[in-house]
């Protein structure tokens, strides 16, 4: 049980090192340590799984973490790097989306808990969009690559949006397929292997560009997720409500 709450520990130290280096100006690097954490976050639930390992502690350790890194941490570097020139517009912003990340949180571990009430297919689809913290951290993206993109006031009011925006898409009831009941035939695993392997080297090598592209084709992913979400429940015969595709 240590290994999994040591990950998640390291992924909170990460966040706040984060916050630490924004606020110091180091962004790049404080962009790479939230990454960081995101992922560490994403894997310490797994990994306790993989090693039959969970614990109500480290249930409650993963969702204070989440917090931190998924909310916290992402909206203050932003708000260090370009909301704060838009003045309490930029902070109401970086505010709703660290608020919007806790709402979808506990959302989550609600639909988690009820998981048995609900159709086994809707449970490969989550509630509202996730990864937020690697979407809101778009403008931090662009100035990297040397855009033209300037921590100015006009670009302040523009990224205040853009975080609203982004809150909204958090606590949403849009479906996003999770992929968590996706079955690869024998035959693709090795393109597909190689496909992964390819994404972590351009991630490695050109980091802007990749998650620039990557954000880009996880929000035109979206409307063909709520059309495949529709589909499937007209072919299981339910009927969607309103709320659940807008």
């Amino acid at each position: 049980m240590v290994l999994p709450n040591l990950v998640t520990v390291l992924a909170i130290c990460a966040g706040l090192s984060g916050i630490r280096f924004g606020f110091e100006g180091r962004f790049e690097p404080a962009v790479v340590m939230v990454l960081l954490a995101a992922f560490l976050d994403g894997i310490d639930g797994r990994l306790a799984r993989m090693l039959k390992a969970t614990s109500k502690f480290g249930a409650q350790m993963d969702s204070l973490a989440d917090i931190v890194n998924f909310g916290v941490a992402p909206a203050l570097v932003l708000y260090a790097f370009l909301l704060d020139r838009a003045g309490s517009p930029g902070w109401i912003a970086a505010l709703l989306f660290a608020i919007a990340c806790g709402l979808r949180l506990a959302r989550f571990n609600v639909l988690d808990d009820e998981k048995g009430d609900r159709p086994i297919w809707q449970s490969e689809y989550f509630v509202g969009v996730p990864a937020g913290a690697v979407l809101v951290m778009l403008p931090l993206y662009l100035y990297f690559l040397r855009t033209g993109l300037e921590p100015s006031r006009p670009a302040a009011f523009v990224a205040t949006g853009f975080t609203i925006l982004v809150a909204f898409l958090l606590v949403s009831r849009l479906p996003v397929y999770s992929g968590k009941s996706l079955r690869i035939p024998g035959d693709r695993v090795l393109p597909i292997i190689l496909g992964v392997v390819l994404y972590v080297l351009l991630l490695m090598t050109y980091p802007w560009y990749t998650l620039t592209a990557s954000v880009a084709g996880y929000l035109i992913f979206l409307p063909f997720s709520v059309r495949a979400y529709s589909k499937r429940a007209k072919r299981e015969g339910e009927k969607v409500p309103p709320s659940d595709i807008g």
